[in-house]
């Protein structure tokens, strides 16, 4: 049947031709479509929508396609807006295009009410192109192998299937069988290198509990940990709590207190419940510094039975305390996640905790570790998209940071303001470089969505952490450019179920370089970079850079001859080292562990590279940087 704007009912969800592809984000399932077409006569910002008071209770999905039939591309779709199970997506058609639309039963046969309503069309600055997945569906988009490049990441109850990112382009699929796992990443996933062997090991929150997949040696096979306590998992996260150098884990729990998962610096981990809220309907974690003094604070965005949010304030010690009511973040908005990042470039982190099902969302302005609601005048006050997915990134590369969530990208203009872009996303999505192009892409559960850019200039951030975790998670990193300073921290996890890649991601505008790129470890150490290439990915190990750590006092050290051959000498000052000494590799793996003799240290069993010298010198930890030639 063919559609122009208007509202149109629907008796029943019971005709042929089920959808293929699904563009919906919850994959297949469906028995019986209603199908419709639709062509407009000029370019509009076309809404589809069965959030009307007449579905009230009613439960709908669909698909929008182009192309022919037995060849339709994905143009868009929609499923649940958070709590309610209507749907409704906003697309930019054009002029004497064919679109067809598919309403399918995979929630429910039960008749229906739908909208079209045509607007002005929106410019479309930058896109993104569908490809197909190389490994099925997927919410993981990272680094498993430590080479630099995203890699995207799909698994099952007794498989991990890696897609591994090749420098040429592409992708070349690794499967590997697991014993079954306990439970499914049916609600989230996370990744993080719990024991520093350079191999990514992942978390699934299921409904039932917590399940590690711990990757061996070389990254060819996983083994299976599974909690016995149930817990009721919602968003997961890889981070360092107690600020050990160790990577801990998190989970949301739905029903019960939180929960963490501690790690004893083997990487075995111990459960614990408890101090981080303890009442039901947590959602969505995320670990922030939100009042910059360089530890990590978890917020959770609440729903359902209890949906006043915590934000849990790291008071330096192992403990928290949930200072939300104080600072005007505990209210009974409901929301699955939040997003965090400096949308006005003052150095601090605001948020925006997006509405899954409470009317509009909150802006609100950091000032230093307080908070100003500027939801008012913000465009986050007139954009009515509901979702459970809130997650922010430059996609554009202007040097400010978007909003992406509820099937769209809201372009940040630096000021705390957003305006709605045009371009077509997946509802919700990992994001991470799949092409190296230097431009953030999707993966939106069964597709690629890969941006075509903007032309402007970027810079990749890679962490190696050697006195902090390896993977440099709750690490920030600033970035000065002429526009001013950037600053990223490093997460895993981040939406409500989501994994995007943990390289840090710099759009620079017009801006031709960057004249300095500042890393704060979680162990408090300080690297600085000068002047580094632009339009590709700095790698930083921790301890290499022009600062080494944030010393008590001035330390004069002298390295030689550097580059070295076969023995290298130190001198502090007028003295020459003593005591112990280690060297880190640029991977973050200890080579080498001895003592110095009259200053001098063999290095002559390493292979030619860059290393770190690690050694004490007056009740400090310094860390220089050499080559062995």
């Amino acid at each position: 049947m063919s559609v122009a704007a208007g509202t149109y009912s629907v008796d029943a969800v019971n005709g042929p031709e089920i959808p293929v592809p699904i563009c919906a984000n919850t994959g297949v399932g469906a028995t019986h479509t209603e199908w419709y077409s639709y062509t407009p006569g000029q370019d509009y910002s076309l809404t589809i929508t069965t959030d009307l008071p007449q579905n009230a209770g009613g439960d709908t999905r669909f698909h929008v396609y182009e192309g022919n039939c037995g060849s339709l591309s994905c143009a868009g779709g929609a499923d649940d807006l958070g709590q309610v199970l209507l749907a409704s997506t906003t697309l930019q058609v054009a002029a004497g295009i064919t679109y067809r639309i598919a309403f399918d039963d995979r929630w429910s046969t039960a008749g229906f009410d739908f909208q079209l309503i045509e607007a002005p069309a929106v410019i479309v600055e930058f896109d993104f192109v569908q490809q197909a997945l190389p490994n099925g569906a997927s919410e993981c988009v990272v680094d498993m192998d430590g080479d630099g490049l995203d890699d995207v990441v799909s698994t099952g109850s007794t498989l991990i299937s890696i897609a591994h990112q090749q420098t040429s382009g592409g992708f070349v699929v690794q499967n590997i069988t697991t014993t079954p796992a306990d439970n499914t990443a049916s609600w989230s996933i996370a990744a993080g290198d719990i024991d520093g062997n350079g191999y990514m090991d992942l978390l699934y929150g299921g409904g039932n509990g917590a399940t590690f997949m711990k990757a061996n040696a070389n990254g060819t096979a996983y083994t299976e940990i599974s909690f016995p306590q149930y817990i009721f998992c919602q968003r997961t996260n890889f981070v360092d709590i107690n600020a050990d150098g160790d990577l801990d884990a998190f989970s949301c729990h739905d029903v019960d207190a939180n929960v963490s998962f501690m790690n004893d610096g083997n990487g075995n981990l111990a459960f614990g419940q408890g101090g981080f809220g303890t009442t039901c309907g947590n959602y969505g974690s995320i670990w922030i510094d939100y009042d910059n003094d360089g530890d990590v604070d978890c917020f959770v965005a609440k729903c359902g039975c209890d949906p006043v949010d915590l934000l849990m304030r790291n008071n330096g010690d192992g403990t928290f305390t949930n200072v939300a009511a104080s600072l005007g973040l505990a209210d009974s908005h409901q929301s699955w996640s939040s997003a965090w990042g400096d949308f006005d470039s003052d150095g601090d982190q605001d948020v925006m905790i997006g509405s899954s099902s409470s009317g509009i969302h909150k802006l609100l302005r950091n000032n230093g570790g307080t908070f100003t609601n500027v939801t008012s005048g913000s465009g986050l006050d007139t954009f009515f998209g509901q979702s459970t997915q809130w997650a922010t990134h430059d996609f554009n590369n202007d040097g400010y940071l978007d909003i992406y969530g509820s099937a769209t990208i809201l372009l940040g203009q630096g000021d705390l303001t957003f305006t709605q872009s045009a371009v077509a996303v997946p509802y919700n999505g990992a994001v991470g470089d799949l092409d190296n192009d230097g431009y953030l892409d999707i993966v939106g559960y069964n597709a690629m969505y890969m941006n075509t850019g903007t032309g402007n200039k970027y810079l990749r951030v890679n962490l190696t952490g050697v006195q902090s975790n390896r993977n440099g998670i709750g690490a920030r990193i600033a970035v000065t450019s002429a526009m001013g300073t950037q600053i990223r921290e490093i997460r895993s996890g981040d939406a409500f179920s989501t994994m995007s890649s943990l390289i840090a991601h710099f759009g620079l505008g017009a801006d031709s370089e960057v004249s300095q790129v500042e890393v704060h470890w979680p162990s408090g150490m300080v690297d600085i970079i000068e002047n580094p290439e632009i339009n590709g990915t700095l790698d930083i190990v921790e301890g290499t850079g022009s600062v080494g750590v944030a010393e008590k006092e001035a330390v004069q050290v002298s390295v030689f001859p550097n580059p070295s051959t076969d023995v290298l000498t130190v001198a502090t000052g007028a003295d020459l080292a003593k005591g112990s000494a280690r060297v880190i590799d640029i991977t973050g793996k200890e080579v080498l562990r001895s003592t110095f003799d009259r200053g001098r240290l063999d290095v002559s069993s390493l292979p030619g590279g860059i290393y770190a010298l690690e050694f004490p010198m007056n009740d400090q930890l310094l860390t220089r940087k050499f080559t062995k030639h």
